[in-house]
């Protein structure tokens, strides 16, 4: 059993360790899920990815983010525009990682 592993999803690169809590993009599951994109468990390296390596993780909740706010000016021409989104998380309990 490895202390910890970088995986990636969703264009992002993570670092876990079992029994994290971590916010990914949004996924379409509920339950238990797998990535299989693992770049390195403990100090094994992949290249790209580390064959046969999982990281196994548990759907906490489905939300949404804190608001982001976009804020656009152009000095001396009196133009203000904001702008803001939430963007859909996933919550994610690391249970397990497979070397």
């Amino acid at each position: 059993m490895s202390d910890f592993a970088i995986f990636q999803t969703g264009g992002k690169q993570y670092r876990v360790a079992q029994g994290d809590v971590i916010k990914v993009e949004k996924l379409n599951a509920d339950g238990k899920v797998e990535f299989d994109q693992v770049l390195m468990v403990g100090d094994k390296v992949g290249t790209p990815f580390v064959d046969g390596a999982k990281v196994v993780a548990e759907v906490v909740e489905q939300k949404r983010a804190d608001k982001i706010l976009v804020f656009k000016k152009k000095r001396r021409q009196n133009y203000r525009r904001t702008a803001g989104h939430r963007q859909y998380v996933t919550v994610l309990k690391i249970t397990e990682i497979k070397a």
